[in-house]
């Protein structure tokens, strides 16, 4: 999605030119949003922290940057802690010194990005398949720090329309996503198995996902997240709920900070 930012938006104070003058609109690409909202965020990493180390292409970016201010040396003694497969091969590239859980259960900051933000914070996250591990690590931190595009923002969850995934065990699939398809029925909901070409998505853990498509709000978003995880077969739902402590939203305006 691209954004343009109008002359008119612009200080004639900063630009020192007069409306008339003014120069064409600048045009920013969805990705380019998503760099200005992880470079905002990387700007609460302090020397000697543990950090959680998101996964997706906004996260990538901050990730991208961390690794460039190590260079610069501008950030010293930083531990990561990779939330996936594919961010710990992208850290290891840019020479992000790395840890886990089990060394350090307590983590200083995290950032991530989001698929869904709701008014109150709570976020859809998963639709890249790393959700169980992004939720183990998110949730072991001081503060979670969110990177998101204005498309993010929802007025409920599931209000995109898009995925909100389930990691579930292999064995008997069916069943539990029938069983899910079920608990949301009056939603209109729709349970489908993620797949690569014709086989299914498999997670970093040996998981599938199951993709629910809901046409209606569900509700007390803690009574749904308790009913998914109390379904045998379910190993995790991607709403991560009260875990954000801070979101940056990249706009045309500009990047707002909503804090908790």
């Amino acid at each position: 999605m691209a954004i343009a930012i109008s002359a008119e938006k612009l200080s004639s104070v900063e630009t020192g030119l007069s409306p008339l003058s003014s120069p064409p609109p600048v045009i920013l690409t969805q990705d380019e949003l998503k760099k200005i909202a992880a470079y905002k965020a990387v700007e609460f990493v302090e020397s000697g922290m543990v950090l959680g180390l998101g996964t997706g292409s906004t996260a990538k970016h901050a990730v991208d940057r961390i690794g460039e201010l190590l260079r610069q040396g501008k950030l010293t003694n930083i531990v990561g802690i990779p939330t996936s497969k594919k961010t710990h091969e992208q850290a290891v590239s840019l020479g992000i010194p790395l840890s886990d859980l089990d060394s350090y259960p307590v983590v200083d900051l995290a950032i991530d990005g989001a698929d869904e933000v709701d008014p109150f914070m709570n976020l859809v996250k998963g639709r890249g398949g790393s959700l169980l591990r992004e939720k183990m690590v998110e949730g072991a931190c001081k503060k979670f720090v969110v990177i998101v595009d204005e498309s993010k923002l929802v007025p409920h969850l599931g209000g995109s329309g898009l995925a909100m995934p389930v990691e579930v065990v292999p064995y008997c699939w069916k069943f539990t996503a029938k069983r899910l398809q079920d608990l949301f029925e009056d939603c209109g909901c729709v349970a489908k198995l993620r797949t690569t070409g014709e086989q299914p998505f498999v997670t970093d853990n040996g998981n599938y996902v199951i993709d629910l498509y809901l046409k209606k709000d569900i509700g007390d978003l803690k009574v749904a997240s308790d009913n998914i995880l109390r379904l045998a077969g379910v190993v995790e739902h991607g709403m991560f709920l009260d875990m954000a402590t801070t979101v940056i939203v990249a706009s045309e305006l500009g990047v707002t900070i909503r804090n908790k």
